[in-house]
């Protein structure tokens, strides 16, 4: 009941955590007369493209302009913007896992926090909010406000992770295809497609991971004492997933390489061949032309055995040319 409640206002989901990593749910209207005990935090989670959550973050939330306009912006790119009083603005990226669309067409989500406070706005769903409520009603997940964005942060990581080893096994079958088979040709529309992905992928990523070494070294006094730490540990994942992308953008450009060169080896060879045959039947046409013409004087014209003579002639002539072609090492 509290779900289809709230969807009417375009809030998605609304919990306060009690500090002790389980949550409760709560309504809209129970928002503004929600009275927060110390170690509790409350996290609403917006529709961005609905109506009424415009109308209530800038007339019921309390943030100002410059915050409301920032997180309902159109477009914008992974960013941590710090705010006075102790609060901030983050806006992260998540793979797109939705039914029929790309995951690098990514999700956005963008966060306001402070110390006992997380208002989040999303426009597509997003798959590492649905982990973290079952984190929450299972009693395992976040306690504060900071373990929320930590939690958010590393569940939208980890998928990151799958998608990045899926590239990777593509590329992988790939080539050991073209090591174990050397007529194997490479589907050009799948591996340039591979290159796209991770490009994509790299485009966003490569800014969040600048965003997590700024919290590492944040000094917010709301956020826990081992959050840097985790931080940090998400920033190190995603320099390997990184990393881990550009390296199949090179693999895929040497397996399109590789495939270039082969084909271009296959092609020289085949014109090598042609060269020769053309070489070895040149002279013999242009016998055959000679003695072909309609006049008089033609060497053993009146004879019964001229055509005998004419082809060992020309096949004297192929056997010399073969004898000087391997002696000159063309064959």
């Amino acid at each position: 009941m509290h779900e289809e409640d709230n969807a009417q206002w375009g809030l998605v989901h609304a919990y306060v955590l009690d500090g002790e990593g389980g949550a409760r749910s709560v309504t809209r209207q129970q928002i503004d007369e929600c009275a927060l005990q110390p170690q509790e935090s409350l996290w609403l989670h917006w529709d961005r493209g609905h109506p009424q959550t415009h109308a209530w973050l800038r007339d019921g939330s309390g943030l100002n302009e410059f915050s409301c306009d920032l997180l309902l912006e159109e477009n914008t790119r992974p960013r941590l913007l710090p705010l006075p009083n102790e609060e901030l603005l983050l806006f992260l990226r998540g793979v797109n896992l939705n039914p029929g669309a790309e995951p690098e067409d990514m999700v956005s989500v963008r966060i306001f926090a402070a110390a006992q406070r997380v208002i989040s706005l999303r426009l597509r769903p997003l798959h590492a909010t649905e982990d973290l409520i079952a984190e929450l009603e299972a009693g395992k997940g976040p306690k504060t406000a900071s373990e929320l964005m930590l939690y958010l942060a590393q569940h939208m990581t980890g998928k990151v992770d799958a998608l990045v080893s899926d590239l990777s096994d593509l590329v992988d079958a790939q080539e050991e295809q073209a090591d174990a088979d050397e007529r194997f040709t490479p589907e050009h529309g799948q591996m340039l497609h591979i290159r796209r992905r991770a490009a994509g992928l790299r485009r966003f990523l490569a800014p969040q991971r600048d965003i997590f070494g700024l919290l590492t070294r944040s000094k917010l006094s709301w956020f826990a004492d081992d959050d840097a730490d985790y931080w940090n540990e998400l920033n190190n994942r995603l320099t390997r997933y990184l990393e881990e992308l550009e390296l199949i953008r090179e693999r895929v450009g040497l397996v399109l390489e590789t495939e270039s060169r082969r084909m271009s080896e296959r092609m020289n060879r085949t014109m090598y061949r042609f060269g020769i045959v053309t070489g070895i039947f040149l002279p013999m046409s242009f016998l055959t032309g000679l003695l072909g013409i309609n006049v008089g004087g033609i060497p053993g014209s009146e004879s019964p055995y001229g055509f005998m003579v004419a082809c060992l002639l020309m096949a004297g002539v192929a056997l010399g040319q073969w004898w000087l072609f391997r002696r000159l090492r063309w064959v």
